[in-house]
């Protein structure tokens, strides 16, 4: 079981660099909390496989096909105009290297050669996706940028699901910190800092904070 987060000390108490609340104390010495740890590997899970949610954008690339709409076989060519939201997620600049990008920069950070990747998008996804989940306790434990990760992965997940199910993207609200800056946030957002006073709010607190002045929004 977990130790009581040290609601009790200082803010110079060591925080999680991905949702910014403060580390329990058996998680002292890592850049971010096993909360967020979960939640990236959690996401990472989603992706691989021909069940996953990369190899499913290919059954929405025909206008129109979301959500409960009928299904186009990922093996078939579907019918132009393709929508491009789905065929950029798939494509060269997507979810692959997104996740080919992450996996190099943590082979650069740990000394090893850069690595290699060998098929399809497909396969290239998927062995991206193991390679980080093998490497996502020491990422999460040593690396300085996990929080940006984590916000990344998770991003991607729910674009992918956004094109798969047809849900609407998330609307951004406008909060007010109390050095009276404004905040853009969503539902999901799992953490934020204020640019005017640096104050680091976790999902919660976040969340807490009073909605912003319209006008000033």
């Amino acid at each position: 079981m977990n130790d009581p987060a040290p609601a009790e000390l200082d803010y110079n108490w060591p925080t999680c660099c991905g949702c910014g609340r403060q580390l329990f104390e058996s998680e002292l010495g890592r850049t971010s909390c096993r909360l967020c740890q979960d939640r990236a590997d959690q996401a990472l899970r989603q992706l691989p496989g021909p069940d996953g949610l990369y190899a499913l954008l290919a059954t929405r690339l025909a206008p129109g096909q979301s959500g409960d709409s009928v299904v186009v076989s990922a093996s078939r060519t579907a019918p132009l105009p393709l929508r491009l939201e789905p065929l950029n997620l798939m494509a060269r600049g997507g979810v692959v290297t997104i996740l080919q990008a992450w996996q190099t920069d943590w082979h650069e950070q740990l000394g090893w050669r850069h690595p290699r990747w060998t098929g399809g998008l497909q396969q290239q996804c998927d062995e991206a996706v193991k390679a980080l989940r093998i490497n996502l306790e020491w990422a999460a434990s040593s690396h300085p940028a996990f929080g940006d990760f984590t916000q990344e992965v998770t991003s991607l997940v729910r674009q992918c699901e956004r094109q798969i199910t047809g849900e609407r993207k998330e609307r951004p609200i406008s909060v007010a910190c109390h050095c009276g800056a404004i905040l853009r946030i969503t539902v999901s957002t799992p953490g934020k800092r204020c640019g005017g006073c640096d104050t680091q709010y976790d999902r919660g607190e976040v969340l807490d904070l009073p909605l912003a002045n319209r006008a000033a929004a």
